[in-house]
């Protein structure tokens, strides 16, 4: 047990060098995709009338997630000529990545904060550390139970009526005539989108300052 824990704190700093150049590596494909997606927008053909129509409709009767200050909020032109399908698709992503995201955000607070109990409470209170020592065991679990998830939600999707993102079926019972629901969707995307941005900043706070703790770029305001 000794010399295993003591091999483990020898390697602890390359795996975890390792992993923040593994996520630093995914973060530079992720713009440059970002990047050559907004250059084949603004080369793209101009889409027929109908198509701009029908997202004209969508955004007519889409009362949640268009909200001030930003309204239709849309720089890269995505949206552009896609039917009702892939609108509902794109909503559904987006959902679905705020939800994790919060969670992600939340996780991450807790494991900063020293509260780790799995695997004796040895894992780095250092988030991208404490998933590079996470065992084989732990990562099988974790895939595992996101499999899961993802399945039965693909199960509930298939149900008649179906509207994005509503796993649990609320719109069997409400609709968005009901001003409380809408501002309860609101609420969960714009936090959603909120997350979104917030995990991205600590993820790189802690690539580029290897600081995961209290204040966001901490070394650029002291």
């Amino acid at each position: 047990g000794l010399l295993l824990e003591a091999s483990l704190r020898r390697s602890s700093p390359r795996i975890h060098t390792h992993f923040k150049d593994l996520i630093a590596s995914k973060m530079k494909t992720a713009c440059l995709l970002a990047a050559l997606t907004a250059s084949a927008t603004a080369f793209a053909p101009a889409q027929v009338a109908k198509s701009s129509t029908a997202l004209n409709g969508w955004k007519d009767d889409m009362v949640v997630g268009i909200t001030a200050p930003v309204g239709f909020f849309d720089p890269l032109g995505l949206s552009k000529g896609k039917d009702d399908a892939t609108m509902a698709m794109y909503r559904e992503a987006e959902l679905k990545h705020g939800r994790v995201a919060m969670a992600a955000c939340l996780g991450w607070y807790i494991t900063a904060s020293g509260v780790h109990p799995a695997f004796d409470s040895k894992l780095s209170s250092d988030p991208l550390e404490a998933a590079a020592q996470l065992p084989t065991v732990g990562w099988l679990q974790f895939v595992l139970g996101c499999g899961a998830i993802e399945w039965l939600a693909q199960q509930i999707k298939a149900r008649p009526g179906y509207q994005p993102g509503d796993i649990l079926g609320a719109s069997y019972w409400v609709d968005n005539s009901d001003d409380g629901w809408v501002d309860y969707q609101n609420k969960e995307i714009n936090n959603g989108r909120l997350a979104m941005l917030a995990i991205m900043g600590m993820i790189t706070q802690d690539l580029q300052f290897h600081d995961y703790g209290d204040q966001i770029f901490k070394p650029l305001v002291q």
